[in-house]
């Protein structure tokens, strides 16, 4: 049952990422309408009493599936059409692919109460610091739009959108407050799994490819607050870091994971 969930989720997010910015309300309900699907498929799918399934392609899922929840929030306050060009379709990819790599089922009897928690403070993380990589993009594209001067207001849906964007400046203020607010919950993620790691892993904590990028992200995003605040730091800079970071947290746990799974054929450790 939850398969046709999955399908219908992706078509109303491909419809309401195609819609014309003047169907607002249109947008809304029907962004809406997928994500409720969404998310109930990947209940229905991934959470049992005794057990839950993880695998790259789930995580990947419910990460957009929260980060549509940030795009439909921050879209009440502002106009972002440029950000829903962006996201809808990738969410709508997202959706699909539990179907095709349903990854691996992990048993709870015996785990600490912590370990959903963990999971679920990760999957915030994930999905702030993805918005945030979102609104990096557009900020990128809308500052090359205004230093090149280029007349591209009649040359597609996604131009028109790029136009309609806040201001610059306002849109440099969603971003820091998308990353603030990633960043917090990416230190709460690294250290649950570094101070609880036997209780949530039944190992203790060790040095891996997962861990190393994880502390590698939060180092970068560190890092641009902490220049941001000190020195001012804005722009082309900001983006970089943020972009980097938002790079290596993807490597973090849905990279890793997809060469264990897809390629390596390994079940979830």
């Amino acid at each position: 049952m939850y398969i046709y969930l999955f399908i219908l989720a992706a078509l109303f997010y491909a419809v309401c990422a195609c819609l014309p910015s003047k169907k607002r309300m249109a947008i809304s309900i029907g962004t809406l309408i997928g994500w409720l699907l969404h998310g109930g498929a990947l209940w229905a799918d991934a959470v049992t009493s005794n057990s839950l399934r993880m695998g790259f392609a789930i995580m990947l899922s419910g990460t957009l599936w929260i980060s549509v929840a940030a795009y439909w929030l921050e879209n009440r306050n502002f106009t972002l059409d440029g950000l829903r060009i962006l996201v809808l379709p990738c969410a709508a990819v997202s959706v699909l692919l539990p179907m095709v790599f349903p990854g691996s089922v992990i048993e709870l009897n015996g785990r600490s109460i912590l370990f959903p928690w963990h999971i679920a403070i990760a999957m915030l993380a994930y999905s702030t610091l993805t918005i945030a990589a979102f609104h990096a993009i557009l900020m990128a594209l809308q500052e090359s739009k205004l230093h090149t001067r280029l007349n591209v207001q009649k040359t597609g849906l996604f131009a028109m959108a790029i136009d309609r964007l806040p201001a610059l400046l306002t849109m440099e203020k969603l971003l820091f407050r998308l990353i603030g607010f990633g960043f917090f919950l990416l230190t709460l993620t690294v250290l649950s799994g570094v101070i609880f790691s036997e209780e949530l892993f039944g190992q203790a904590f060790k040095w891996e490819h997962k861990t190393i990028f994880t502390m590698l992200s939060w180092l970068l995003f560190g890092i641009l607050l902490a220049g941001r605040k000190w020195r001012g730091w804005r722009g082309k800079t900001a983006l970089s870091f943020t972009l980097t970071g938002f790079a290596t947290l993807l490597l973090a746990y849905v990279g890793s994971r997809f060469v264990l799974e897809v390629v390596l054929h390994r079940g979830l450790a």
